[in-house]
C-alpha cells in the first residue's frame, strides 16, 4: 500500500504555491547562473591549458640592450633548451588613442589563432588581437595607422603569449583598451626599421618542467647564465621572465580557476540559508501539526517516514530547481558566462565540454547540503513523544513563566518585545540573510566607485604629466623638462610575493618632487608601498637586484603621496652613488610638456596618466557585467529572505491575530504589533550589517589585492550607504506592503481552531 501522506504533498504544494515559486526561482536563478559559469569556465580552462602545446606557449622570454650574436646565442642554447628571436616593434596608433606592439608571423613558438578574417599576406596589412579590436571598435577591412606606417586590418587574432595583454610585467592589471598587440609579415617588420624596436628572445625546453618549482630552479640557472654571457658578450640584459610568473600568459587561467572556485563557494552559501529557510518553515508546519502528527505516531506512524514526508517538499523543489538552472546554465547562461570572458581575455577559440564535475557542483553538492541540514533539524524536532504532539507542547524544557516586563513600557511596545523574543530563530535567520545581501550588494556597488576614486587619487597626484625614460643620456631644449635616474629593484619573497619597486635619483630642489631628505642614506617611499608592505617611518628596506643576489637597504625617513606604484625616491647624488654612476648620470626626464626633440628611437618608455590609470580602466571594462549581477542578486536575495521570514511570523501567529480582531484591534494596530517588530529587527540588522560587511569585503579584498603587483586600495564611497539604507527601506515597504494585506485577510473564525 502506498504511503497516504504523498497525497498532501500537492494539496501543500498548492497552499504555498507563493513561497515554493520564489524559493524555486531564486535557486533555478542561481544554479543557472554558476552552471553556466562552470561549462564555460571549464571549457576555456581545457582549451587554454591544451594552448601550450597547441600553439607552442613558451618557457620564458628576455629582451637584451642591443641584438645577440651568433656567439652568444650559441652560448645559451643548450641540447635542451632552444632560443628563438622574437623581436617586437612599439609604436603609438593615430586612428585611437593606444599603443600597439607589432611582431612579425611566428612559425616555431608562440603561434597565433585566427579569429576572424585572414593572417597578413602583404607588407600594408595587419592582424590585431580580437579583444583589443572590439575595445576600440576595429574589425577585419578597418584602416589603422600605427607610428607612421598605415595598415589594412587583414585578420582579428589571439597570440598565445598574451591572453592577457600586460604591456608589462609588473602591472597590477593589463590594458586591453590602450594596448594591443598584432602581427605582420616579416618583410613588413623589416621596413619597419630600429625605431620602438626591441631584442626580445624566447626560450623553449626540450621537456617542459613538471611544476613551477622546477620551473624556477631551471630559470634561476638560466638567469645566471644568461647574466654571465651577456656581459661577456658587452650586453646586458633589461628584462627576463620566465613563463611561470609571466602574468600576460599564467593571469587568464589563474583567474577563470580562481572564478569557478568563487562561484561555487558563494552557489553553496545561497543553498545553505534556504535551507535554514525551509527548515524554519518546515518547523512552523510542525507547530501548526502538532495534534496530527501526535495522532499519526500513537497510530504506528514511525518518526522516519515523518521526516521523509517533511523533507519532500525542500527535496524536490531544490532537486526541479538544479534542473531547471542546469539547463539554462548550459544553454543560455553558458554564452553569457563565455563572453564575458571574452570580453576580458585574448583566448583562442573553445569548445563545450560538458563534464560531470559541473553536475556534481550544480545539483549533487546543493541537494545534499539540503538534505543534511533539513534532516539534522528534523530528526530533533520530530525526536519528541506522540503524547507531547498531540498535547502540543514541543518545548524540551520545563515551561517556566514569561519573563516579567516593566508595566511602564506601553502594552503595545511590550506587545512587540514578546513578538520579537517568540520569533527569535527566525529574526536570527533574517539577520544572517540580510548580512549575506548586503556584502553581496555592496561587492556589486562599491566597485566603479572604488576604481574612480583610485583614478581620481592618481591623476591628482602624477609626478608629472610625462615620464620619460631613455635608452641612453640625450639632452633636450625643453625648459619644462627636468633629469632624472631610474632603476628597478624587487622586494624581498616574504609574505607577498617579490615585486618590483621604480628607484627614482631626484634632483636638489627638483620642481616635481619635493623630497626632505638630509643624510645621504635616508629615501622617502611612496604611500602605496608603505601600505602595501605596512612599512613606517624610520624603518629600513631590503631590496634586490632582479638579475643577481646583491641586496640594497635603505632608511625610510618620508612616506611622499604617490599612489600610482611602488617607488623609492632619493636625491641624485644617493642614487649614483648607490648604485655605481658617474655624477652626471641620468636617464629620463619629468616634464609637463611633451618633449619633440629626442629622436623615438633613443626613447625607451613614456609613461603618461593612461599608463597609470590602466588598472581602474580595465577592471570596469573586465568587471562590468559581474557587478551587475552582484546587485540584482543582493536585493532579490534580501527581499526573499525578509519577505518568507516575516511571511511565516505572520502564519505562526494567525491564531493571536484572529483574537486579537475578535478583541476589536484594528488592523493597523495588529500590524503595529506583528509587522512593525518585524521592521525594526531588518532595520537594526540593516545598521549593523552594512559596516560589518564593508569590514568583511574589506578585508577579503585587500587580501586578493596583495596577490597582485602594484596596489590598489580599498575605498567605499559614502553614497553607497545611503543607496543600501534607501534600497533596503524601499523594499522592506514593498515586503510590508503585501504582509499588512495578509494580516487582513486572516480570518476571526481562526481563533476557535486548535484550542487546546
Amino acid at each position: 500500500m502506498k504511503n497516504p501522506l504523498i497525497k498532501r504533498l500537492p494539496r501543500e504544494l498548492k497552499s504555498e504555491l507563493g513561497k515554493y515559486l520564489i524559493i524555486f526561482l531564486f535557486i533555478t536563478g542561481t544554479i543557472a547562473i554558476v552552471s553556466g559559469w562552470n561549462v564555460a569556465g571549464s571549457s576555456m580552462s581545457t582549451a587554454y591549458d591544451e594552448s601550450f602545446e597547441t600553439y607552442q606557449i613558451e618557457d620564458g622570454n628576455f629582451e637584451l640592450a642591443a641584438k645577440a650574436d651568433s656567439d652568444l646565442l650559441d652560448d645559451l642554447e643548450t641540447a635542451d633548451r632552444t632560443i628563438y628571436e622574437n623581436f617586437y616593434i612599439e609604436h603609438e596608433t593615430k586612428k585611437v588613442d593606444s599603443t600597439l606592439r607589432m611582431f612579425q608571423k611566428r612559425d616555431k613558438v608562440d603561434l597565433e589563432c585566427l579569429m576572424d578574417g585572414e593572417f597578413p599576406a602583404s607588407q600594408d596589412e595587419i592582424a590585431i588581437d580580437r579583444m583589443y579590436a572590439d575595445n576600440n571598435d576595429l574589425k577585419v577591412g578597418d584602416t589603422l595607422t600605427v607610428g607612421n606606417d598605415k595598415f589594412t586590418i587583414s585578420g582579428l587574432v589571439a597570440l598565445s603569449d598574451y591572453s592577457a595583454l600586460f604591456s608589462n610585467p609588473s602591472d597590477m592589471m593589463f590594458d586591453a583598451v590602450k594596448f594591443g598587440v598584432a602581427i605582420v609579415t616579416p618583410d613588413c617588420f623589416e621596413s619597419l626599421g630600429e625605431s620602438g624596436l626591441h631584442y626580445s628572445y624566447s626560450w623553449k625546453y626540450q621537456e617542459r618542467p613538471k611544476d613551477d618549482n622546477e620551473a624556477k630552479e631551471l630559470s634561476d640557472d638560466f638567469m645566471d647564465t644568461l647574466s654571465e654571457q651577456a656581459a661577456a658578450h658587452a650586453n646586458a640584459v633589461s628584462s627576463y621572465i620566465p613563463q611561470y610568473s609571466n602574468q600576460a600568459i599564467h593571469f587568464t587561467g589563474d583567474d577563470i580557476k580562481g572564478d569557478t572556485t568563487f562561484i561555487n563557494i558563494f552557489l553553496y552559501i545561497v543553498v545553505v540559508i534556504i535551507a535554514f529557510i525551509f527548515a524554519i518553515t518546515t518547523s512552523n508546519t510542525i507547530v501548526k501539526e502538532a495534534n496530527v502528527i501526535g495522532t499519526l505516531r500513537a497510530t504506528g506512524y514511525t518518526k522516519s517516514e515523518l521526516v521523509r514526508h517533511y523533507m519532500a517538499m525542500p527535496i524536490l523543489v531544490t532537486l526541479a530547481a538544479a534542473i531547471a538552472g542546469n539547463i539554462l546554465g548550459y544553454t543560455l547562461l553558458k554564452d553569457f558566462a563565455a563572453s564575458a570572458y571574452y570580453g576580458s581575455y585574448s583566448l583562442p577559440t573553445y569548445v563545450t565540454l560538458w563534464n560531470s564535475k559541473a553536475f556534481i557542483r550544480t545539483t549533487v553538492v546543493p541537494l545534499l547540503i539540503m538534505l543534511v541540514i533539513n534532516f539534522l533539524i528534523l530528526v530533533r524536532k520530530l525526536s519528541l513523544s506522540p503524547l507531547k504532539f498531540i498535547r502540543r507542547d514541543l518545548s524540551r524544557k520545563t515551561k517556566k513563566k514569561a519573563f516579567r516586563l516593566n508595566t511602564k513600557i506601553g502594552i503595545m511596545n511590550r506587545f512587540r518585545i514578546r513578538v520579537i523574543f517568540q520569533n527569535i530563530p527566525n529574526y536570527i535567520t533574517i539577520f544572517i540573510g540580510i548580512f549575506f545581501a548586503n556584502a553581496i550588494l555592496l561587492f556589486g556597488m562599491m566597485f566603479t566607485p572604488m576604481l574612480d576614486h583610485y583614478q581620481n587619487v592618481i591623476t591628482s597626484n602624477l609626478l608629472a604629466n610625462h615620464q620619460y625614460l631613455l635608452k641612453a643620456p640625450m639632452e633636450t631644449a625643453e625648459t619644462d623638462a627636468e633629469k632624472y635616474a631610474v632603476a628597478s629593484l624587487k622586494t624581498l619573497e616574504g609574505k607577498l610575493k617579490s615585486e618590483e619597486v621604480t628607484v627614482y635619483g631626484i634632483e636638489k630642489d627638483s620642481h616635481y618632487v619635493s623630497l626632505h631628505l638630509n643624510d645621504k642614506d635616508e629615501v622617502a617611499i611612496s604611500d602605496a608601498y608603505a601600505n602595501k608592505h605596512n612599512v613606517q617611518i624610520g624603518d629600513t628596506i631590503t631590496l634586490k637586484e632582479e638579475f643577481s643576489s646583491k641586496e640594497y637597504e635603505f632608511h625610510v625617513k618620508e612616506i611622499y603621496e604617490y599612489p600610482a606604484a611602488l617607488s623609492v625616491f632619493m636625491n641624485i647624488d644617493q642614487f649614483d652613488t648607490a648604485f655605481d654612476h658617474p655624477s652626471d648620470y641620468f636617464n629620463g626626464y619629468f616634464s609637463n610638456e611633451k618633449i619633440t626633440d629626442i629622436d623615438e628611437m633613443y626613447i625607451a618608455t613614456e609613461i603618461t596618466e593612461d599608463d597609470l590609470t590602466k588598472t581602474s580602466r580595465q577592471l570596469k571594462l573586465s568587471m562590468g557585467k559581474m557587478m551587475s549581477i552582484f546587485l540584482a542578486f543582493g536585493i532579490i536575495m534580501f527581499m526573499m529572505i525578509v519577505y518568507l521570514l516575516s511571511k511565516i511570523i505572520i502564519e505562526k501567529n494567525a491564531q493571536s491575530i484572529s483574537m486579537a480582531k475578535i478583541l476589536g484591534y484594528r488592523n493597523r494596530e495588529i500590524n503595529q504589533i506583528y509587522i512593525v517588530p518585524t521592521a525594526i529587527v531588518v532595520i537594526l540588522s540593516m545598521f549593523i550589517t552594512v559596516p560589518v560587511s564593508n569590514w568583511a569585503i574589506g578585508h577579503i579584498c585587500n587580501y586578493f589585492f596583495k596577490e597582485y603587483p602594484g596596489y590598489l586600495p580599498y575605498y567605499t564611497a559614502p553614497s553607497i550607504f545611503i543607496k543600501m539604507a534607501v534600497l533596503g527601506v524601499v523594499s522592506y515597504a514593498v515586503i510590508a506592503f503585501f504582509q499588512t494585506r495578509r494580516v487582513k485577510k486572516i480570518p476571526l473564525a481562526d481563533a476557535l481552531k486548535n484550542v487546546e
